[in-house]
This record gives structure tokens, C-alpha cells and sequence, in this order.
């Protein structure tokens, strides 16, 4: 037995540098495509279209963070009778809680940290579109960056307090409910083609 626990060890130790040099992988090319896309939209926005894209930021920051906690939280024995009755996303669902660790991290680490950055991108672009055409700026332009990031820090932090506590309440909704879109997702393509194979019929 003990033969094979360094082994184990070195296993071990492999899968986890793999993991997070992906994760480190996957952040770096989300972030970029992210925020390319953010400040290109951002630029030629108008300042309530702004508003509305770093609320959506923001959101989508809070939303993946409830995944992760739920994810976290749930139990996976509902999923097994929703298995056997061949309830659409339970397979799905089980295999999100079977790999928990790596979920919530992407969910919660990855994700939020991403949505983080990019909203305090997205604040800044919304001074400089107050401020554009103005005059006089200075003191002016340091209450508003101070009042844009106490907002967005506020409402992230607000929002992911109310969600762990949903999350945790409610955890095995929030599980199916993602489970059923990864589910709908990976089946579009064969749906797609029984739609058109149909049409061609």
C-alpha cells in the first residue's frame, strides 16, 4: 500500500497543476475577450445603455456566484431519482456535483473575479462619459469615480450576500435550473439537425 501512495501523490499533484494552469488559461483568454468586447460596446454606448451593461456585469457576476455556492451545497440524491425518471439535465446535474470543487471555482473564483475587473473597467468608461465635454473636471471627476466604484462595490457585494443565502435555501433548484441549460445547450445541435432533416423530408 504504501508503494503506490507516492505515486497517488504524484498523480495527484499533476491533475492539479494541469487544473490550474487551465483555469489560468481559461481566465486570461475570458477576461481579454471580455473586456475587448466590453470597452469596444462601451465607447460607442450612451450613458444609460452604459449603465445598463455594467448592471449586466455585475449580475452576471452575482448569477454564477449562486451557481457556485449551490453547486457547493446541494445534495446529489434527488438527481439520481430525477435520473431514472429521465428528467432532462440530471445527468448534467450530477455531474456538476460530482465535480464541485472545480465548478465553484470556475463559478465563483474564475467568473466573479473576471465580472470584478471588468465592472471596475466598465465604471471608469461611464465617468469618462459623464465627464466628456466638460470643462472643468478635477475634484469633480474624483467624487464621481469614488461614487461609481463605492456603486458597483456595493451592489456586487449586496448582491452575492443575498444570493449565498438563496443559494444555500435553495440549492437544488439552482443545480437543475443550470443543469437543464448545459442539458439544452449540448442537445441544440442534434435538435437542429432533426429540424432540418424534417424540413428537408
Amino acid at each position: 500500500m504504501a508503494k503506490t501512495d507516492p505515486e497517488a501523490a504524484k498523480r495527484q499533484r499533476h491533475k492539479t497543476i494541469r487544473w490550474v494552469v487551465t483555469v489560468f488559461l481559461i481566465t486570461v483568454v475570458i477576461s481579454g475577450i471580455i473586456s475587448l468586447v466590453s470597452d469596444e460596446v462601451m465607447d460607442s454606448s450612451s450613458l444609460p445603455v452604459a449603465f445598463l451593461i455594467l448592471l449586466a456585469i455585475v449580475m452576471v457576476g452575482i448569477i454564477f456566484d449562486i451557481i457556485g455556492m449551490a453547486v457547493a451545497s446541494a445534495d446529489e440524491k434527488p438527481f439520481h431519482s430525477m435520473a431514472a425518471r429521465k428528467v432532462p439535465g440530471s445527468q448534467e446535474a450530477i455531474r456538476l456535483l460530482r465535480n464541485a470543487e472545480r465548478v465553484s471555482s470556475i463559478c465563483n473564483d474564475v467568473v466573479g473575479d473576471i465580472c470584478g475587473i471588468i465592472s471596475g473597467t466598465a465604471s471608469a468608461s461611464i465617468v469618462l462619459l459623464i465627464l466628456a465635454n466638460r470643462q472643468s473636471v478635477g475634484t469633480r471627476a474624483q467624487l464621481l469615480e469614488i461614487g461609481m466604484a463605492a456603486l458597483v462595490s456595493g451592489l456586487t457585494v449586496g448582491g452575492k450576500a443575498v444570493g449565498k443565502t438563496f443559494a444555500m435555501t435553495k440549492s437544488t433548484s439552482i443545480v437543475h435550473c443550470a443543469s437543464k441549460v448545459i442539458y439544452y445547450i449540448k442537445s441544440a445541435p442534434s435538435q437542429l439537425k432533426k429540424l432540418l432533416g424534417k424540413r428537408k423530408n
